[in-house]
C-alpha cells in the first residue's frame, strides 16, 4: 500500500496514530492501545520509500545526518499529521500521530471552566502537562482558540512541529516551526520579545534557556502558555526549580511563585464502553498559599492545597478519577491503575455513595 491508503485506513479506523515498523504490518493506535492490520508485513526497502517520499532535500539531509527527524505532514484531502522518522536497527521506521483539521473548543474537549479562566488571563505562565500522548497540544490549541475569538492580541507560537494550523480572528497569530523558521526553542523565545507579542506559546519547555526565559517573559507583561513532560502540579514546580544550578535556585522559586498563573496536569483515558477516550485533569491554581509554598518551596504540602482548594477551582487528578468512575465514563480497573493514593480514592468513592448525589463537573 502506498503511504496515502495506510493515512487513509487510520482515519477510517479513528486512530490517534499509525506505526510503520520493518518485518511487522502497519500497526494503528486506537483509543490508546495498539491494534494490528492485516496488511502485509513492511519490508526495509519499502518503508525507505515511503518515508523518503514524503521528505524535502534537505530534510532528507538533515535526517542522515542527524538520524531523527520530526515534522508536519499535510496531504490534500485528508487530515494533518505529525511525523518522527528514526533507525531501529539500521531501518528507516516512522511514527504518525494524527493532527485534525479543525481546532476544538474548551467544552468539546471535556475540559472545566477553569482552563477559559486561565486562557484570560492578561500575563504569567500557564502550564499544561503530562506524559506523551495525552492531548496537551490539543488543549494549549483550545486555549489559544479561545484567545483568538475573544480578545485583539499578537500570539506568537514556537512550536516543533506546527501541529493545528490557526487561523487569524480577532487576534493576530505567527505560528513559528523549530529548525525550519528558527534555530530552537531558546532562540525563537528570546527574539519574539521584541515582536511585540501579547501571548507567546512554547510547545515545550525542553532547557534552562527556553525556561528562564519564559518565565522572564511571563515576569514582564507576557502571557505565557507552555507544556512540560511532567505528570502533576508539585513535580512541574520541582523540575522547573531543579533544572537551574542551586546558586540560581532560590532566585528561581521567587520568579516562578510571582508570575506562575496555574498548572493543568491531564490524561487521556479510555471511556469504559468503548468509544474512544476522555480526558481527566488536575488543576492547581498559583493562590496566595501556592505561591507561598513554592517561595519556600514546600513542595511536598502542594497536594494538600489544590485538595483543600475547590473554592477557587482546583482540583486533584484523584478526584477526577473518581468523577468519572462515578459518573460511569471509566472503569474502576482504569481509574485504579492512574490513582495516586489508592486507600484516599476508595474513601472518595465511600463519601460519594453515601452522599448519592449527582456529580457536577
Amino acid at each position: 500500500m502506498e503511504l496515502r491508503d495506510l493515512l487513509l485506513l487510520a482515519i477510517q479506523e479513528r486512530a490517534s496514530d499509525l506505526h510503520l515498523t520493518e518485518g511487522t504490518p502497519p500497526v494503528l493506535r486506537v483509543d490508546g492501545r495498539l491494534v494490528g492490520t492485516k496488511l502485509e508485513p513492511m519490508n526495509r526497502e519499502h518503508m525507505k520509500k515511503i518515508v523518503y517520499g514524503i521528505l524535502t532535500d534537505e530534510q532528507k539531509e538533515k535526517f542522515e545526518k542527524d538520524k531523527e527527524l520530526d515534522f508536519s505532514l499535510a496531504i490534500s484531502g485528508l487530515d494533518r499529521f505529525r511525523v518522527n522518522v528514526h533507525i531501529q536497527r539500521g531501518a528507516v521506521e516512522a511514527a504518525f500521530r494524527r493532527i485534525p483539521l479543525f481546532v476544538p473548543d474548551i467544552a468539546d474537549l471535556g475540559l472545566p471552566d477553569i482552563v477559559c479562566d486561565m486562557a484570560r488571563k492578561p500575563s504569567g505562565l500557564v502550564l499544561v502537562t503530562g506524559p506523551t500522548g495525552t492531548g496537551k497540544t490539543t488543549t494549549l490549541a483550545a486555549m489559544i482558540n479561545l484567545i483568538n475569538q475573544e480578545r485583539s492580541a499578537l500570539i506568537v507560537c514556537i512550536e516543533d512541529p506546527i501541529e493545528y494550523i490557526h487561523t487569524n480572528k480577532k487576534s493576530l497569530i505567527k505560528q513559528r516551526e523549530v529548525y525550519s523558521d528558527t534555530h530552537s526553542f531558546a532562540d525563537a523565545l528570546k527574539r519574539c520579545l521584541r515582536q511585540d507579542p501579547n501571548v507567546i506559546v512554547v510547545g515545550e519547555m525542553r532547557d534552562l534557556e527556553t525556561i528562564s526565559t519564559a518565565l522572564t517573559a511571563a515576569e514582564t507583561g507576557h502571557l505565557v502558555l507552555a507544556t512540560l513532560h511532567t505528570p502533576d502540579a508539585p513535580q512541574t514546580v520541582e523540575r522547573i526549580i531543579d533544572v537551574f544550578p542551586p546558586h540560581q535556585q532560590q532566585q528561581v522559586k521567587l520568579q516562578l511563585a510571582s508570575c506562575l498563573q496555574g498548572v493543568i496536569s491531564q490524561l487521556l483515558l479510555p471511556r469504559a464502553k468503548g468509544d474512544g477516550r476522555v480526558v481527566a485533569i488536575e488543576v492547581m491554581i498559583a493562590t496566595p498559599g501556592i505561591r507561598n509554598l513554592i517561595r519556600e518551596q514546600a513542595i511536598e504540602q502542594i497536594p494538600t492545597a489544590i485538595q483543600t482548594g475547590s473554592q477557587y477551582g482546583m482540583r486533584t487528578m484523584d478526584r477526577s478519577l473518581r468523577d468519572l468512575y462515578m459518573e460511569g465514563v471509566i472503569s474502576y480497573e482504569t481509574a485504579i491503575v492512574k490513582v495516586k493514593n489508592v486507600e484516599e480514592f476508595k474513601q472518595l468513592l465511600a463519601v460519594q455513595q453515601q452522599q448519592k448525589t449527582p456529580l457536577r463537573r
